[in-house]
């Protein structure tokens, strides 16, 4: 018996260990699947994900309820339906309750000329006084910090009350408080990237381009001067300067800018990612050539992410590609309330509309020596007189190279010879750097 029991003993202690030893395979099993899992979803990040330093970037001014003003005020004097009221009520109801902002809530109506009632006059008078309060508040803060506190203190002080004036303040008094953070002794060049960067927003929202494109230059010269730009901010900066530069009609820079940074896309406090793949597709269309089309729009990986949700604009490009130029205009007809509702587009609607015209009249033509006018009208399934009329003025303007035979209703086209074009340019050069050393030489023996 006492054997047996013994037996019995070294069996279960066997067993036990036996256990132990499987449990502790299996936990570490586990532990490297979780790892795997965990290095899986860090290598493939989503597109237009926020970046560390969009993280730490104010969400107000946010561009995105610019973007709603704008389209309220198009409606007004576009668009009497239900959906303008149901927008109005949405932006001023978060005017009120999110940013709390009533100046910008008494712009909104006096832009618009209407009275809804949703913040009473009282509270709007209240809420002046309270904003008072809360900026007086926090300016003690500032001045607590530089008594009792360090350097980091103060600076956060600071931030903390130039956010709040973006939020709820008028511009003037967000861009004193953006001044007054930037002025400080000792604020890293990052820091001080990110705040230039936050004040060029608040000019754009309240429509000041001049500001904030000398906002985005200045944040460009810490950049690259001051050694304060990371990869990171140098990113995001290129997409502030790219979308300014849109707003200046300077589209060939903004297309240049743009394409660069959709594969690091990170900005979404400025914009989203479905619409900066619009900004990025329809100025590079006006620029890039065919065959770049093709590989850098069409089969673009990241604009193919997002092509079921842009449908429209993505039609634009297949049939100018296809050379459908029926469904060209068409598409253009279906594009034109998406450029008017948005506040980089709109400003400029008939520039985009003619260089779309004209880009599609170009390509066309490149095909032939000569074409008739009834078949190039069938071919962009309009009547002749229409095309004869938009033609007449792309050339007279000098942005077609051809000209029309009204009798014989024949357009023949002609194409420049470039090597011919730069040698008369190249001695109209010369002929006037040989009249300014004349007039030079004639000075000096004087």
């Amino acid at each position: 018996m006492k054997h047996r029991s013994k037996r019995r003993l070294i069996w279960l202690i066997k067993k036990m260990t036996a256990d132990e030893q499987n449990d502790a395979k299996t936990s570490k099993t586990e532990e490297k699947e979780k790892e795997n899992n965990v290095s899986t979803t860090v290598s493939k990040p989503k597109l237009g994900q926020p970046s560390a330093s969009e993280d730490s970037a104010s969400p107000y001014p946010s561009m995105e309820l610019c973007q709603q003003i704008h389209k309220l005020v198009v409606m007004a004097f576009h668009d009497e339906s239900d959906d303008g009221k149901k927008l109005l009520t949405k932006v001023l109801t978060r005017i009120r309750d999110e940013l709390e902002n009533p100046t910008l809530y008494e712009s909104v109506e006096s832009t618009l000329n209407v009275t809804t009632g949703i913040w009473s006059v009282e509270n709007l008078s209240a809420k002046k006084e309270s904003n008072k309060e809360m900026l007086q508040s926090l300016d003690a803060k500032v001045v607590e910090a530089k008594e009792s506190a360090g350097d980091m203190e103060v600076m956060d002080a600071r931030v903390e009350l130039a956010r709040f004036a973006a939020k709820s303040l008028t511009e003037d008094e967000a861009l004193d408080a953006y001044d007054k953070l930037l002025n400080l002794p000792k604020v890293s060049s990052g820091k001080k990237i990110d705040a230039v960067m936050e004040s060029s927003r608040v000019s754009s929202f309240y429509g000041d381009s001049k500001k904030a494109s000398e906002s985005i230059d200045k944040a460009q010269k810490m950049a690259t001067e001051g050694g304060g730009g990371d990869w990171d901010r140098r990113n995001r900066l290129k997409v502030y300067r790219g979308l300014q530069k849109f707003l200046e009609r300077d589209i060939k820079s903004a297309a240049a800018q743009l394409i660069d940074c959709i594969a690091t896309f990170s900005c979404n406090e400025i914009c989203s990612y479905q619409e900066f793949i619009v900004y990025s597709i329809l100025s590079n269309l006006l620029h890039l050539p065919r065959p770049q089309i093709k590989e850098k729009i069409l089969d673009g990986p990241e604009i193919l992410s997002v092509a079921n949700d842009i449908p429209v604009v993505i039609k634009l490009v297949q049939s100018l590609y296809d050379c459908d130029y029926k469904t060209f205009l068409n598409a253009m007809v279906e594009v034109e309330p998406i450029l008017m509702g948005d506040r980089y587009f709109q400003p400029h609607l008939s520039f985009w509309m003619r260089e779309l015209h004209i880009l599609a009249y170009k390509q066309f033509l490149d095909s032939y020596q000569s074409v008739t006018l009834q078949a190039m009208a069938a071919a962009f399934g309009v009547s002749v007189d229409f095309v004869d009329y938009h033609a007449s003025r792309f050339i007279a303007a000098g942005r077609l190279s051809a000209k029309i035979d009204k009798y014989g209703g024949v357009i023949l086209t002609n194409r420049p010879d470039l090597k011919n074009a730069q040698y008369r340019e190249t001695i109209q050069k010369g002929d006037l750097l040989l009249n300014r050393i004349q007039k030079l030489a004639r000075v000096v023996d004087l």
